[in-house]
């Protein structure tokens, strides 16, 4: 368990590298302080702080416990040292070369208070707090993993570097909140709070099924004694693939566990093996029917369609035969989508009061899981359906498209992009369909 937690924080710590840009990006000197530009002005006072500085790090040379020491008598001179930010962070990490735990906590955490939103410090101090092991240093890990979390779960996709696409960085938000309440919960499962542990691993399963997650859920179910729950999450530990969270699950492991419970309850290992494929099944079976090419293969037209509504319902489009449709296809990756699809709602709100005009948002992503977390952001309020092969049989090859389908469901209108004068002529449009006979 130690060397998964170790993983995890790594691959944490990577996450925030490349996806929450840090304030310590200056080049650094040996010590790891960043380089001060000559051109900066400076008072007297701070330009003793700073002589002292060059000079402590100076007389240290190579020497890491040397520059630890001078380092802390440096603080004691200059306690208000315009840099002590910094120098607290060349100690965190002297101080973890002389692997030297409680100097590495201490510095670590006096950074935070300075930078209480240097979420790469804190994982590092949850690190350190976790091997301590007691109750308070516990208590405080997960008090920082939670403010991390909370800085995590607040971030815009407005925030997001410039080289990310939104799906991509999407995909990197959910890697980080799953890993975290995983982290969380492995804390909590430590303090011997099984209950708080058990939601916190349950969330981070819901948000990316993970092999990590169930093997824990699963042995916070045995200490239950709740026999059967530990069976189920030993089994989707044992069937997930092992990359995701840690990618060092002990896969061996998680099979004599499993095979514990079975035989407490069962008395033999009979009937496992089929169980073990059954849930591999479960497990494939929607991954298959993700493709939308599976849905609605056999549709001839488009009232033969069964989509999907936004909670995950059935709809059927049979009933909206006679009536005239519009469909606006959208991502939520799609820049252009996102200036479109608010005007697009805005006229549909325009038709509210006519029971002959449907308006039906269309939506495209291959990762669903994104799109009820960007709705709840953006707002929008049209009727929304996921396309199930709708794109594929409309031939919508780019974004946004939108259509209009008249009574008999033939398209009568077809725009891609956004044009100047979208909502006009949109407008137009959905009237003339209406004014066609019945």
């Amino acid at each position: 368990m130690v060397s998964m937690r170790r993983t995890l924080l790594l691959f944490l710590a990577a996450l925030f590298v490349g996806w929450c840009p840090s304030a310590y990006s200056q080049s650094s000197s040996p010590a790891g302080l960043p380089s001060k530009p000559a051109s900066d002005p400076i008072s007297k006072k701070d330009a003793d702080a700073e002589m002292g500085l060059q000079k402590a790090i100076a007389d240290a040379g190579n020497d890491r416990a040397a520059l630890v020491r001078n380092l802390k008598n440096y603080l004691l001179q200059f306690p208000d040292a315009p840099r002590k930010a910094a120098v607290h962070r060349a100690l965190v990490e002297a101080c973890q070369q002389l692997r030297d735990s409680a100097c590495a906590l201490e510095y670590a955490e006096r950074l935070i208070a300075v930078h209480p939103d240097d979420s790469e410090m804190m994982m590092l101090a949850v690190n350190l707090l976790e091997k301590q092991g007691d109750g308070a240093s516990l208590a405080r890990a997960a008090g920082y993993v939670g403010r991390v979390l909370d800085r995590v779960e607040k971030t815009s996709p407005d925030e997001r570097p410039a080289r990310s696409s939104l799906v991509e960085w999407q995909g990197h938000q959910n890697q980080l909140r799953s890993g975290l309440y995983y982290l969380l919960g492995q804390i909590e499962v430590a303090e011997k709070n099984n209950t708080a542990a058990a939601k916190d691993l349950q969330t981070s399963y819901s948000i990316r099924a993970n092999a990590a997650a169930a093997e824990l859920l699963g042995e916070v179910a045995e200490k239950r004694n709740d026999t059967s729950t530990a069976i189920e999450d030993y089994l989707l530990a044992f069937v997930l693939p092992e990359a995701g969270l840690t990618e060092k699950l002990d896969r061996h492991e998680v099979r004599m566990k499993l095979g514990n419970v079975w035989r407490k309850v069962y008395g033999t290992e009979n009937g496992l093996g089929a169980q073990i494929l059954a849930t591999y099944d479960h497990l494939a079976g929607p991954a298959a029917m993700a493709n939308p090419g599976a849905r609605n293969k056999d549709a001839k037209d488009l009232f033969a369609f069964v989509v999907r509504k936004l909670d995950g319902s059935s709809m059927a489009l049979a009933p909206l035969k006679g009536k005239v449709v519009v469909l606006s296809f959208w991502a939520t990756w799609c820049d252009p989508c996102r200036e479109l699809e608010p005007l697009f709602n805005q006229v549909a709100k325009n038709f509210a009061e006519d029971k002959d005009a449907v308006f039906l948002a269309t939506n495209t992503d291959e990762d669903e899981s994104l799109v009820a977390p960007f709705l709840s952001r953006e707002k929008w309020d049209a009727p929304m359906i996921f396309a199930d092969g709708l794109d594929d049989f409309m031939s919508v090859t780019t974004l946004p498209t939108v259509l209009i389908l008249d009574r008999s469901g033939k398209i009568v209108y077809r725009t891609g992009g956004l044009a100047e004068g979208f909502p006009e002529a949109l407008t137009v449009a959905v009237r003339a369909a209406l004014s066609s006979a019945k």
